[in-house]
């Protein structure tokens, strides 16, 4: 029996695991798409748990500002307990206002000295070549290592010595150098990614420092500046231990008139957290209002 070539090369079914494996990457986005929609609810409901569960203790205190002093200090205290703003009446009686206006003057007026001062290091240690700017960097960081008791009493004697106590300028002062640190070194991080191509070619059609920082550097750092500014504007606002210890009546700051509530006599629980809600007041519509430029400076060069 005679066989054809045909007969010889009849071919055989031959498994190739390469359409497999395209086809296995091809399904691979829908399974995470079902995953993804499947763990939804879930991450959403651990969302929300730990926002409730960081919320609680503000929340709380801002139910309690609203009750009698009697409902606050009952244990367990009572959420469902009377409303009433006598609480906010009495923090106007006694003269907050004063104490607010001294809060917001020495933290706007530091953070605008900070940003002018920060601004300018930073552009000199990112995008201008410095030698050793690493060492640089760390002497400025260095200067927060050590703790803020530790120089109080130096400070002290000197603002003393020339007659700066109970000036809401010497704490002007205290917080534009607490603050300066970190503030070179976040806008550090910001200009960085600013292009540098964008800076030559201004320079080369005659652009000088002052004006690329403000027509160029400004609009790209904008949300740098955002989250560098709110920062400063906490840490100058919470600020307690030199207000306490440098000022006495003309110039205490809020936080100082929120300690004068806790006595050791009679109840004053819901005063305090009236007066602790409404000094939270400004850092909370600071953060709401700039939350958007926050999240862009948090995540600045992550299109470069």
């Amino acid at each position: 029996m005679t066989t054809t070539s045909s007969d010889r090369e009849t071919p055989t079914a031959v498994t190739d695991p390469a359409p497999s494996r395209v086809r296995g990457r091809r399904r691979k986005p829908k399974v995470d798409e079902d995953i993804a929609q499947r763990g939804g609810p879930i991450w959403t409901l651990l969302a929300w748990s730990l926002t409730i569960l960081f919320f609680f203790p503000v929340g709380w205190m801002v139910l309690t500002s609203f009750h009698q002093e009697a409902d606050a200090a009952t244990n367990p205290p009572s959420p469902f307990a009377g409303i009433t703003f006598s609480n906010y009446r009495e923090l106007f009686d006694r003269g907050v206002t004063p104490y607010l206006i001294n809060s917001a003057t020495a933290s706007i007026v530091s953070t605008i000295l900070v940003l002018v001062l920060a601004v300018p290091a930073a552009y000199a240690l990112s995008i201008k070549p410095v030698e050793k700017w690493t060492d640089v960097m760390f002497f400025f960081l260095s200067t927060k290592f050590l703790p803020a008791i530790g120089a109080l009493l130096p400070i002290y004697l000197i603002v003393k010595r020339i007659g700066m106590l109970d000036n809401i300028y010497t704490l002007v002062i205290l917080y534009t150098a607490m603050n300066l640190p970190i503030a070179v070194w976040m806008m550090q991080s910001f200009l960085a990614e600013v292009p540098k191509e964008i800076l030559e070619a201004a320079e080369v059609d005659g652009a000088g420092l002052f004006r690329s920082l403000w027509y160029i550097v400004r609009p790209i750092a904008t949300p740098g500046l955002a989250a560098t500014a709110l920062i400063c504007f906490i840490f100058s606002w919470n600020e307690f231990m030199f207000a306490v210890n440098l000022t006495a009546t003309v110039s205490s700051t809020a936080p100082v008139f929120l300690v004068g509530f806790i006595t050791s006599e009679g109840l004053f629980l819901a005063k305090l957290c009236a007066a602790a809600t409404l000094l939270s007041l400004p850092v909370l519509i600071a953060g709401f209002a700039a939350q958007d430029k926050l999240v862009r400076g948090l995540s600045l060069g992550a299109v470069k």
